[in-house]
């Protein structure tokens, strides 16, 4: 797990180029990452994109600032729970029953503040992290203001090492 601390410092493509290598030397890799979306060189939104390749928002800029009432808003962002779900549950789950037999590593780029608005991510990541078959190459923000329960519990697992990105 490595802390998100600063945008643009890297942790996507460190995920991406850790993954290839993976993937390339036949070890058995899913997961998922977020990219950010630009138009027009401005950032708009950031989505996901699984490592069997399928893409989908994760969040985009709200036009208006009134928020409805089911909305789920980080800032400016609006997430899209529904998108982001159907993308990352099924992978997940099929990581958790894969049986533990064979060695699997699960990237989970991030977990944090729009992903951790699904209680049933919250509830996968457990399980994975509870699997014994399964390495997890996540990464998490670095704390500040009010802290997350889901990273607060990773950070202080014994069995995870956290690496500072910078």
């Amino acid at each position: 797990f490595s802390p998100s601390s600063f945008l643009g410092v890297g942790k996507t493509t460190l995920i991406q180029k850790v993954s290839q290598a993976l993937k390339s030397s036949g070890i058995p890799i899913d997961g998922f990452y977020t990219q950010e979306v630009r138009e027009g060189g401005r950032r708009t939104g950031f989505d996901v994109v699984t490592l069997s390749g399928n893409r989908g928002p994760l969040s985009r800029v709200s036009s208006d600032s009134s928020a409805s009432r089911r909305e789920y808003r980080v800032g400016q962002y609006v997430v899209d729970l529904v998108s982001f779900e159907q993308l990352v549950l099924p992978m997940l789950r099929n990581i958790n029953h894969g049986g533990d037999t064979e060695k699997r590593i699960c990237v989970i780029d991030e977990i944090g503040k729009m992903e951790l608005f699904s209680q049933a991510f919250i509830q996968a990541v457990r399980q994975t992290l509870a699997g014994s078959g399964t390495v997890v190459l996540g990464t998490i923000p670095i704390p500040k203001g009010k802290p997350l329960d889901l990273v607060e519990e990773i950070r202080s697992r014994k069995d995870v090492k956290v690496f500072n990105v910078s």
